[in-house]
């Protein structure tokens, strides 16, 4: 009974019919929209499993470090580029989780946080007009249902819902499959609360920190600049945007990151260029997450940086 309660939560999806014949994904907030409703009645029951699960995420004696990635198109799952390449060597680097909290900008929510409860998440390819390549991609990573649970428990800011539904989406298996192409390190998935300011989604990072001392890698994967209407499509991969907004922002990110200014990185819409570089917040959400959890201290590693399609910010992060 407690299990099905923790399952009400009802999903719905809405497909971006795109444009000129481009690939469309979805747009926000209506699509990955995870109504909770009921659903937070669980939230309580959830939470005193927490206690059963304690050694199920303590295997690694190192705390974790935190990323974030700068995913771009869903086509970089089968691009052999340098930001896929890059992706291949960061994951030999990084110390061996127990298992990956990611934090995806396609999967949001209205009035509550979801988290994925199941034991084989599915590979959701929630996007359409690309190659049938792409759709036959599967990311076959187990969940953690223990940790998920650690998870709902850890988090203070609001109720975590855990629920069979969603799975992985493209904001995590198509960089994951280049970071841990074996899928064989336990994946699961937090939702974002579309309802919610920045600051919240910057404490609900700080709650996640705790898990990090179990061997969680918490991820987050969006893109700090992100704004499809004006990309610049067929323009090569570079160092540099094609617009000025979008390297106005992008600079100030990184200068902002060096200076650990979370503040200023909270408060984003300040930021030259912001108006149009973030003109939804769906994608540099998942940012603050992994800002949040990062100590204040831990200095903010540049991985990769970066421009596709002319103005989409591929800034790769690593703290700790």
């Amino acid at each position: 009974m407690r299990a099905k309660a923790a399952q009400s939560a009802a999903m719905t999806m809405k497909k971006n019919p795109g444009t000129g014949g481009s690939p469309a994904i979805p747009s926000a907030p209506g699509r990955r929209g995870f109504l909770m409703g009921s659903a937070l009645a669980a939230t309580s029951t959830l939470a005193t499993l927490c206690s059963l699960s304690h050694a199920a995420g303590a295997a690694a004696s190192q705390r974790m470090p935190v990323i974030f990635i700068g995913h771009g198109s869903p086509m970089n799952a089968l691009a052999d580029n340098a930001f896929t390449r890059r992706l291949a060597a960061w994951g030999g680097e990084l110390p061996r989780p127990s298992a990956i909290l990611s934090v995806s900008a396609h999967w949001l929510s209205r009035g509550a946080t979801g988290v994925g409860m199941q034991e084989r998440p599915k590979t959701i390819h929630d996007f359409g007009g690309f190659p049938q390549a792409l759709f036959d991609i599967e990311y076959p990573a187990p969940g953690h249902p223990a940790l998920a649970r650690e998870t709902v428990g850890a988090v203070k800011q609001a109720p975590v819902v855990g629920t069979q539904q969603w799975g992985l989406d493209h904001g995590t298996w198509t960089v994951q499959k280049h970071l841990y192409p074996k899928a064989d390190i336990p994946v699961f998935q937090l939702s974002i609360d579309y309802d919610q300011p920045a600051a919240f989604h910057y404490a609900v990072g700080r709650d996640l920190a705790a898990l990090r001392d179990q061997g969680v890698l918490v991820m987050g994967s969006g893109n700090v600049v992100h704004n499809l209407r004006v990309t610049d499509r067929g323009t090569a991969d570079g160092l540099t945007a094609s617009r000025p907004w979008a390297q106005s922002f992008d600079d100030a990110v990184k200068a902002a990151l060096a200076g650990r200014d979370d503040r200023a990185l909270v408060g984003y819409e300040k930021l030259a260029g912001a108006a149009t570089a973030v003109a939804t917040p769906d994608h540099y959400f998942p940012f603050l997450y992994a800002l949040g959890a990062a100590g204040t201290s831990e200095r903010a590693k540049t991985v990769h940086e970066g421009f596709q399609s002319g103005t989409l910010s591929m800034r790769c992060v690593q703290f700790g």
